[in-house]
């Protein structure tokens, strides 16, 4: 069955989809004719706005386009949007926003105790890998995704926790929490190992784990979501077997799958960047490194 008979709104949502160039809009208003609203500015790079446009194109995408109306039928295409929306949007929002707009945002009297707080390197992987998991658990998911204000609250706040997790590998702020050198590839090596049990319970379940995407009642009710009520009430739909001949529990291994692959790609291009960075460092300071080294040494041996 053709998913255009959801609608051009569950299709392609327009109305977020003017939002996204709302914001877009907006950000090459301030970066452009607003700077005296901000200190120590300068020039908005070209890497910043393709960072920017590219993650403002990719929330639409994830979360506008046909493949929100596919999350809620596939659970494979739930986990592509999610390893998407909380893998690579938020890098590229950190990198694509002016430092001297962060730093005006995050040094507000509220924002910054909370924001300093919650961007203290563990406890940004704790907490974003705990609210991962636990949107995973069965009865969490099928609850959120059977309601519109439980869906929208908890997903804001996953991608929250998933940009504080980002925060300290990718700001480039003075006086903020930065995780440096190779302990880069430690922190990202830690995150990808803390959301791997919830990926491994859902590849290795012995059945279905999710009545949003088995039962056709609940499939129905979580579809109100994406798709409006009058939409659906002229429709004589049973459930996501309809739209796919994938059985269901190879629907959901192909999901964790999915997540660990994407995760795995982002992740390693990432670790490859940062060694490099590392590696040139190293090497662009290789004299004064020796020196410190020598430094010490003989400190060390006079005070023996």
């Amino acid at each position: 069955m053709p998913l255009s008979i959801f609608g051009f709104q569950a299709l392609w949502s327009p109305f977020f989809l003017l939002l996204t160039l709302v914001v877009i809009g907006l950000y090459f208003y301030i970066t452009s004719k607003k700077q005296h609203w901000f200190e120590e500015t300068q020039p908005v790079t070209k890497k910043e706005i393709t960072a920017f446009v590219s993650a403002m194109l990719l929330l639409y995408a994830v979360k506008g386009s046909p493949i929100d109306l596919m999350s809620h039928i596939l659970f494979s295409m739930h986990m592509t949007q999610m390893a998407l929306l909380l893998m690579l949007v938020p890098p590229l929002l950190i990198v694509g926003i002016p430092t001297w707009v962060w730093h005006k945002i995050i040094n507000n009297r509220f924002i910054k105790p909370i924001f300093r707080f919650l961007t203290k390197p563990l406890l940004a992987l704790i907490v974003f890998s705990g609210l991962f998991s636990i949107y995973h658990i069965p009865l969490i998911l099928d609850n959120i995704k059977q309601n519109e204000l439980y869906h929208s609250v908890f997903n804001l706040f996953l991608f929250i926790s998933a940009v504080l997790l980002w925060w300290p590998i990718m700001n480039k702020l003075k006086g903020e929490h930065q995780v440096h050198g190779l302990s880069k590839i430690g922190y990202i090596i830690g995150s990808a190992i803390l959301i791997t049990p919830a990926c491994a319970l859902i590849i290795f379940a012995s059945q279905p784990m999710y009545a949003t995407y088995s039962n056709g009642d609940a499939w129905l009710k979580a579809m109100e979501l994406c798709v409006p009520t009058s939409t659906l009430s002229g429709l004589t739909l049973s459930g996501p077997e309809l739209f796919t001949n994938m059985p269901v529990m190879e629907d959901q291994q192909l999901g964790g799958v999915i997540m660990k692959i994407i995760q795995e790609i982002i992740y390693g291009v990432i670790l490859a960047i940062v060694f490099f960075q590392w590696y040139r460092s190293e090497q662009d300071n290789a004299e004064e490194i020796t020196q410190k080294a020598l430094q010490d040494r003989q400190a060390y041996a006079a005070n023996k």
